[in-house]
């Protein structure tokens, strides 16, 4: 018993004694400590500073109901089984058409039809920031020759001096372009990061118009050929119940028609459009100073504690 007491109060002492020894070290080594935690925290001001400013549009939306999914839905519960006798599929199982509408907003095609129609190669691939007295962007003038209209970056094959789309597409949905869905709601935000607040806005505002109008109008070129179809099959059939169900069909595909020309919001519905933010997004340069100072100061105790004791 004795000697057990005995070997736990020895590793109290050597444990008190290594403590000591470490606080020791560290306080003979503080003016060590000090330069490099200041000169971390100095590179981190600097490099705070440097940075470009970054704003955030942002718009928020809400799914637009389109009535005719829900009429195609009775008519599967309805006439499916007759139907499919006459090989046609009514579609029984629903589809996310928000979640499908989202996907095309984020794919290559899409984003590189709308960085082509909009003209948005220059802002996306040579602009390095924003002058907020004349709000225009700054160009790159290694990157583009804005005088004479040129693309003069150096690039290794490859790659062109002229980006290509998949470029643009990269770069547009890593650093500017941001989806996002609550799954709760079923609410949709689309976010732009841009050095120019105006133009972040504008992109906004670009985006809900084309993905609503690119949707309508793969909806209406799908409903118009299904009611060609359908129309032709009213006249190869004389089964009494086939043919009201074609009618039911070409009813609801022109329902679509017509409600896609109602607004101009088809997919996507805006509750709180996008404005011109007056603060920056980012860079948050108090945080990445606080980050400088406690990098060089863990940076310093390690080095002097690595660092070998004078004999």
């Amino acid at each position: 018993m004795n000697e057990s007491r005995q070997q736990t109060t020895s590793g109290y002492e050597e444990e008190e004694l290594d403590l000591r020894v470490l606080f020791r070290t560290l306080w003979d080594r503080k003016w060590l400590i000090s330069g490099i935690t200041f000169a971390s925290t100095v590179i981190a001001a600097i490099f705070a500073l440097v940075l470009t400013d970054i704003y955030r549009a942002e718009a928020l939306l809400a799914p637009n109901k389109n009535d005719s999914t829900s009429g195609l839905s009775a008519l599967a519960a309805q006439y499916g089984g007759l139907a499919s006798l006459a090989g046609i599929n009514l579609g029984s199982e629903s589809t996310d058409d928000i979640a499908i509408g989202l996907e095309i907003l984020k794919s290559r095609q899409f984003i590189s039809t709308f960085i082509l129609s909009h003209d948005l190669l220059v802002p996306i691939m040579a602009a390095d920031g924003w002058d907020e007295e004349s709000d225009e962007l700054k160009i790159d003038t290694d990157i583009y020759d804005v005088s004479d209209e040129v693309w003069v970056r150096d690039v290794r094959p490859p790659k062109k001096p002229t980006p290509s789309l998949q470029e643009a597409y990269e770069r547009f949905s890593e650093d500017i372009l941001m989806v996002s869905q609550n799954k709760r709601t079923s609410f949709v935000t689309i976010s732009i990061d841009y050095f120019s607040p105006t133009i972040a806005k504008q992109w906004v505002d670009w985006l809900i118009e084309d993905i609503n109008s690119t949707v309508m109008e793969k909806d209406v070129e799908k409903a118009e050929q299904a009611i060609a179809y359908l129309g032709d099959q009213v006249s190869a059939t004389s089964l009494a119940n086939l043919q009201e169900v074609f009618f039911s069909l070409i009813e609801e595909q022109t329902k679509t028609v017509m409600l896609a020309k109602v607004s101009d919001e088809y997919l996507l519905e805006t509750l709180d459009p996008a404005i011109v933010p007056e603060e920056k997004a980012k860079p948050s340069r108090v945080l990445i100073v606080i980050m400088g100072f406690l990098l060089g100061g863990l940076s310093g105790i390690s080095v002097s504690l690595l660092r070998p004791s004078r004999p």
